[in-house]
């Protein structure tokens, strides 16, 4: 079997290699730059040639040919553009999730194809078993602490057949081990961070090549609005019920707060020894603008980093966008009320089941594992599948469920069975 290996320049890709060489299959190392641009990355111009640079010299170190291709042009329409429309509409993309279906799995399966590959091969943590019917399942990494198959959750069963993941059952520090031991020169390289082969950016630089700044404001919304605000009470009230919802209590239940109902009236005042007439803001017990940001669909919810807001003794996270009038909202403290929901919808035509066999029937209720981020400890929950969407109900509310997010189901050995946009 003749197998690709997306050689990264990371450790991990590396490894993965190494190993495939090791057990006898015939080898070759594929390097793909997938991005030119640098504006708003934080990284220097030649990174990317640095990557090049050491994949190369594993590639030799191993002894298997090594090519490379350029595959920004379907990178940028199938990934980045996505990106740009997502938060264009208020929603926070994951770009890594779409990389892997688009690109490695895709794009770059086919230019491997064409070499004569049968298999393509990651340094992904996370594995995968064939059953005897031929369909594929994929499982948890071993390593808890690196488990990706999180990002692997929109690859569907063709994908599956020609991938090959030969790290996913090893623990980080014996990857570095099998890499310091076969003198690769990667073995001591640190991990990538940021947007899959973009890296780390500051994001309002990066999306403002084709999103306009538009300066707008910043509303810390105040716990007395929440216990004026009839949809946050109802929600508590649907929230009572547990899964005994019908399906227009379920949309209910899982449509968030949108703040819509705060609005501020002026008044105007003398200020100073000239008594200069000037405008201020009526006091308002449920919310209060607090400054001015550049742009709301540059922001998330949950995002406390980068707001620019101070004066407060406790942190201040965002808790909504609304992109049509350009304004943030905040909340102060670790768990706003707004930041805790417990219940979401995936819309039908977002719903993926990686074996469609496992798929589940309207009407039809199910106790799965469900992560709704990366890294996120798994949490339990109950899939009801209705007309209007997939619901997933949380035994206890979660922070920061946020739209443009995928939300991924496991099963209790570990399989990862499906996902869906939020």
């Amino acid at each position: 079997m003749k197998i690709c290996v997306g050689l990264s320049g990371g450790v991990d890709s590396s490894v993965a290699a190494l190993l495939l060489k090791q057990q006898g299959y015939d080898v070759f190392a594929m390097f793909m730059q997938n991005w030119h641009d640098t504006e708003g990355t934080l990284h220097g111009d030649c990174e990317w040639e640095e990557d090049k640079f050491v994949a190369e010299m594993v590639a030799r170190k191993i002894g298997i040919p090594f090519y490379f291709i350029d595959l920004s042009k379907e990178y940028r329409q199938r990934v980045v553009d996505y990106l740009f429309d997502e938060y264009a509409h208020g929603r926070t993309p994951n770009p890594d999730v779409l990389c892997n279906r688009e690109i490695k799995f895709d794009a770059f399966l086919q230019a491997a194809q064409h070499l004569g590959a049968d298999c393509v091969a990651t340094g992904h943590y996370c594995r995968k078993e064939t059953l005897p019917d031929g369909s594929c399942r994929i499982l948890e990494g071993s390593d808890p602490n690196k488990d990706q198959s999180y990002f692997l959750c929109q690859l569907n069963q063709e994908q599956l057949s020609k991938a090959m993941f030969p790290i996913g059952n090893l623990l980080k520090p014996e990857v570095r081990r099998l890499a310091k031991e076969a003198d690769l020169p990667s073995a001591d390289k640190k991990d990538s961070q940021g947007i899959c082969f973009v890296g780390k950016v500051d994001l309002p630089v990066f999306l403002q090549q084709k999103l306009k700044s538009v300066e707008g404001d910043v509303v810390e919304v105040f716990d007395a609005y929440y216990a004026d605000s009839a949809k946050h009470a109802r929600d508590r009230e649907l929230l009572a019920k547990g899964i005994e919802l019908t399906d227009s209590e379920l949309l209910e239940l899982s449509t968030p707060l949108d703040y819509s109902d705060i609005r501020f009236e002026t008044e105007t005042y003398r200020s100073g020894k000239k008594h200069v007439k000037k405008t201020r803001d009526k006091v308002n017990p449920w919310a209060k603008r607090i400054g001015r940001h550049e742009g709301a669909q540059f922001y998330t919810i949950g995002q406390r980093k980068g707001l620019g807001i101070g004066g407060h003794a406790s942190p201040v996270f965002v808790l909504a966008t609304d992109i049509e009038r350009n304004i943030i909202y905040v909340g102060e403290g670790e768990t706003p009320p707004g930041l805790l929901r417990g219940c979401l919808r995936i819309a039908p035509d977002e719903i993926h089941w990686i074996r469609p066999s496992e798929a589940m029937q309207i009407g039809e209720n199910r106790r799965y594992r469900v992560r709704i981020r990366y890294r996120q400890p798994l949490q339990d929950a109950t899939l009801l599948m209705r007309e209007n969407g997939l619901f997933i109900r949380f035994d206890e509310p979660q922070r920061s469920i946020t739209p443009g997010q995928f939300a991924v189901w496991y099963a209790p050995d570990g399989e990862m069975l499906g996902s869906g946009v939020i």
